[in-house]
């Protein structure tokens, strides 16, 4: 059977997500058929007061390191780098709808398609929100701040949720990482200036899986259709997290011993 926005609906309701803020990492394909598709899943949490908050990474405007601004210990192979003059080319606004598709998924893109969505002013890992608190959720988002708009749903007792997707999808984590101490990567993008400008972002998430355990107190699962909906209270997920990581370290490793990004955010992240 198809799932409809009464569906969408009832799940919403039945996972308390009515009149929250929630921040949602999904695969369409997971649902089975969904009778509009992306657009439904949206509007059923819409119709339940949500303000629905999503990541629309993009790469259009990204840019190459400044020879004299590479931090050690940052996640990055500069030998790539080398012989690669350092151009600039169009610059991010958040009236952009660029984003990496096939990384993001339909439901993000149709978001980010949205008359009236609010998409933040980061030019690598834009969050973008559509609902009543979408301006208040993505407001503070910067090329220096780009996990503000979780921030701002954890301080609203808001929800992450997992539309068939694992941990590793749940960008929440990186955050933890955050306040466990880690520093966040450096990375480029195409300034207004004409030159490149340092951001900030995660890095390699694939090990993000090994935190289910910790996780486990602040979840609730429900089925949605064929997709298993995880529902975690971003404050204590949060919490959980932060405290796993600085426990055991380790446990965020994607297990792939070449990996930069694993070994540098384990070490401390950069040295800046």
């Amino acid at each position: 059977m198809a799932v409809t926005l009464s569906d969408i609906r009832k799940a919403a309701k039945s996972a308390d997500l009515s009149g929250r803020l929630v921040c949602v990492h999904a695969s369409l394909r997971s649902f089975g058929w969904v009778d509009g598709g992306a657009q439904t899943v949206i509007d059923g949490l819409l119709a339940e007061g949500c303000t629905v908050l999503v990541l629309t990474l993009t790469y259009a405007y990204a840019s190459a390191p400044p020879p004299d601004r590479r931090p050690a210990r940052n996640g990055v192979d500069y030998e790539r780098y080398a012989g690669k003059p350092v151009n600039v080319g169009p610059v991010y606004a958040p009236d952009s709808n660029e984003i990496e598709r096939q990384w993001m998924g339909a439901i993000p893109t149709a978001v980010l398609a949205m008359p009236e969505r609010v998409r933040g002013n980061h030019p690598r890992g834009p969050f973008a929100a559509v609902g009543p608190l979408a301006t208040e959720l993505v407001a503070a988002q910067s090329a220096e701040n780009v996990y503000a708009p979780l921030e701002a749903l954890e301080q609203a007792d808001g929800r992450v949720v997992l539309m068939g997707v694992g941990l590793d999808k749940m960008t929440l984590l990186h955050l933890a990482e955050q306040r466990a101490g880690r520093r966040l990567f450096r990375r480029w993008a195409n300034g207004p200036d004409g030159s490149p400008k340092e951001v900030e972002e995660g890095g390699c998430s694939r090990g993000f899986v090994w935190l289910s355990d910790a996780l486990a107190d602040c979840m609730t699962t429900i089925q949605v259709g064929d997709s298993i909906w995880r529902v975690f209270t971003a404050q204590a997920a949060l919490q959980a997290a932060a405290e796993a990581i600085r426990r055991v370290p380790l446990i965020t490793h994607c297990g792939d011993p070449s990996c930069l990004e694993c070994a540098d955010a384990i070490a401390g992240g950069p040295l800046v």
